[in-house]
């Protein structure tokens, strides 16, 4: 057996090479007479799965180590015959993460207090479930908006877009992309959906670049209709808008999801499905000695001013932003080079204040009160 393997994928090393010939190939550049005699595929959103690379091929399984599966074409995998899989929710706490360190950022730097702030979601998947948690703990208040949902649950406990777009004072986005269809999401954020936002509002992207209109939104932040914005993901990555970029708040190069453990997870579940479609015998396979810093933290402070220092102690999303905004060409090199974030679960945060450790608890961390 032949499989083929995007060379960025973490921990995967060794895992398979007892059962088959591996081959690891940049994702980006994985071509038709690469895996013209390949039985698998091990990809990530760089590789296109179409058609054209797969005709004539010998592949019979892939599988995406990611959430997101626009870069597949299902329908033709279906008449090829060809078996397919993704991992959802693999990396859905570390975007939550992000999120949590971009709402304690944003609140940083214009003065406000989360407490009772609105937070419109878009999509309430594994990843948006997760981000409401941690609003809440927060204290902030939630509306959800996900049409998909609300049509298989029913509307109660939904907002409409409308009434989300108007009253909220953040929007995240977390949705697949869809480009046609009653749930089409491309270019869900339009000129039409930014004027209709309150002026100190922000939006937060980390689902696809393209659900929102990049020029839509850079108009927008250049005539001050909202406030501001943070974006993980961009139209036309890697190859991002340079005149955009300055204008937002937080700008990263799709890194959301890409904790130690959200890694691991997407590997794991590629590795246990390949296992299950092949009868390779292992479907519990997990990755070990994946690094960990320092899992200690010991607060200074109490209230927001401590919470901000224990998600900081785990994730400096300004370090990610740096990377970008001093070389946006490097989009590529950060995704590939990413360094070692661990998740909250992982650490113990050793604090006297007991409302602190409630809610330090509540984001996901152990906590140990003195």
């Amino acid at each position: 057996m032949k499989i083929i393997i995007d060379d960025k994928i973490p921990f995967i090393h060794g895992a398979l090479e007892p059962y088959a010939e591996v081959y690891y190939l940049p994702g980006n550049r994985i071509k038709s007479e690469d895996v013209a005699d390949a039985d698998a595929l091990i990809v990530r959103t760089r590789t296109n799965i179409n058609e054209p690379l797969l005709k004539n091929s010998k592949v019979r399984f892939v599988v995406t180590a990611t959430i997101g599966f626009d870069h597949i074409d299902y329908d033709y995998l279906e008449r090829a015959g060809i078996a397919w899989t993704s991992c959802p929710g693999c990396n859905s706490e570390s975007v939550a993460q992000y999120m949590t360190a971009t709402f304690i950022e944003l609140a940083h730097k214009y003065s406000l207090s989360l407490r009772g702030k609105i937070l419109g979601i878009i999509g309430a998947g594994n990843v948006g479930t997760k981000v409401i948690k941690k609003a809440l703990a927060l204290g902030m208040n939630v509306l959800v908006n996900d049409p998909p949902m609300a049509d298989i649950e029913g509307k109660k406990g939904f907002a409409n877009l409308d009434e989300l777009v108007c009253e909220s004072d953040f929007i995240t986005l977390h949705v697949p992309l869809y480009r046609e269809g009653k749930y089409k999401t491309f270019h869900l954020v339009d000129r039409k959906f930014l004027a209709a936002m309150k002026p100190e509002a922000f939006i937060i992207n980390t689902s696809r670049g393209e659900i929102i209109c990049n020029t839509d939104l850079k108009e927008a932040l250049q005539k001050k209709i909202i406030r501001g914005a943070a974006l993980d993901v961009w139209e036309n990555e890697p190859e991002i808008d340079r005149e955009l970029l300055p204008l937002t708040d937080i700008a990263t190069s799709h890194i959301a999801g890409y904790s130690a453990d959200g890694k691991a997870n997407g590997t794991a579940m590629s590795v246990q499905a390949l296992s299950r479609f092949f009868q390779l015998g292992i479907d519990t396979w997990y990755p070990g000695n994946i690094p960990m810093p320092n899992p200690i933290i010991r607060l200074a402070k109490t209230g927001m001013e401590g919470i901000k220092q224990a998600v900081r102690a785990t994730y400096d999303i300004y370090s990610d932003d740096r990377l970008l905004r001093n070389d946006p060409g490097s989009f590529e090199f950060n995704r590939g080079n990413y360094p070692v974030r661990r998740e909250f679960h992982n650490y113990t945060v050793e604090t006297t204040e007991r409302e602190t450790g409630k809610t330090l608890r509540q984001l996901g961390f152990k906590v140990k009160q003195i």
